[in-house]
């Protein structure tokens, strides 16, 4: 069973993803004034198909909700999905950071 972390304590800060193999997978983001920037997604590459990454959007979009956050998604998994399900993510994206 995955469990994810929320590292703050640490730069840069990251929800971290583990299984009974240990870390396999981060998201990286800064928080700054109301934001957080999401920068990368990764999981490693013998864990990938798991749906771990999903598990780093969702807590990370919990996150956001929770603490009245918006998002810029710079990371291209983030932006793709945020792109892909608007409605599910339009109360918490920041789209002034748009290109």
């Amino acid at each position: 069973m995955a469990e994810i972390k929320l590292n703050i304590q640490d730069e840069p800060n990251s929800f971290d993803v583990y299984d009974e193999d240990g870390k396999v997978g981060e998201m990286i983001f800064e928080l700054k004034d109301q934001n957080l920037t999401v920068y990368h997604t990764e999981v490693d590459t013998e864990k990938e198909g798991k749906g771990y990454a999903k598990l780093l959007l969702d807590a990370m979009v919990n996150y956001v909700r929770e603490n009245k956050l918006k998002v810029i998604p710079l990371c291209p998994y983030v932006h793709l999905q945020f792109r892909r399900h608007e409605g599910l993510y339009q109360d918490i994206w920041n789209k002034e950071h748009e290109n």
